[in-house]
């Protein structure tokens, strides 16, 4: 069964927000009023509370005593940073899925179809929800849930989205790249760990 695009309230409200700062609605640096979106939204104004401290943490907004919260001026060496780190752990989780998806890639196979839609509709937010609903797979398969945990706490669903949306603004096909190592696991090669390290890599905004 594929993973719903959104779980809860705070989901929602965290993907308004993002939208927002990744179309130009709120500028680098301008405040994002709480009660406003709440507002807006009609919502109280605790999972607003909620979706803004969750990117803050991603370090997307800021927050100062009497400044409020406000857009980080964000640049493509922010959106880079994860990335080495993200390569190393699914590095490691295709190693330890490998047995398990050489078996069963169908999981994997499904988001490679939606990505092929994705790319000939030129959608780049599905892109972004399947590339990394896929690599998601990859690290769920390696059946530690230590290494689930710390990817997830990477917020790799929204650093994927700016990568793509934000810092390409030329459409580009995902399909094939995934096809690829979907092919690898099923032929059981034994450096699929350093393969998927260098996709990673290969995806990381251009500095």
């Amino acid at each position: 069964m594929s993973r719903p695009v959104v779980h809860s309230l705070r989901e929602q409200i965290r993907e308004h927000i993002l939208e927002g700062i990744v179309s130009g609605r709120w500028q680098p640096g301008e405040r994002i009023v709480e009660r406003r979106i709440a507002a807006e939204l009609l919502v109280s104004q605790t999972p607003v509370r909620e979706a803004l401290r969750e990117l803050e943490s991603l370090r997307l907004i800021e927050s100062a005593p009497n400044k409020g919260v406000r857009v980080r001026d964000l640049t493509a060496a922010d959106l880079k940073e994860s990335y080495p780190v993200r390569a190393g752990l699914e590095a490691v989780a295709a190693e330890l899925a490998a047995d398990a998806l050489a078996e069963d890639v169908s999981a994997l196979e499904r988001e490679v179809a939606a990505l092929r839609t994705a790319d000939l509709a030129h959608d780049s937010e599905a892109q972004a929800r399947h590339t990394v609903a896929f690599h998601r797979e990859i690290v769920r398969a390696s059946g530690n849930s230590v290494l689930l945990h710390t990817w997830e706490s990477l917020g790799i669903e929204v650093w994927t989205t700016l990568s793509i949306r934000w810092l390409s603004p030329e459409p580009r096909p995902h399909a094939e790249d995934h096809a690829a190592i979907v092919r690898a696991f099923q032929e059981r090669d034994p450096g699929i760990g350093e393969l998927l390290k260098r996709h990673v890599l290969s995806c990381a905004p251009r500095i």
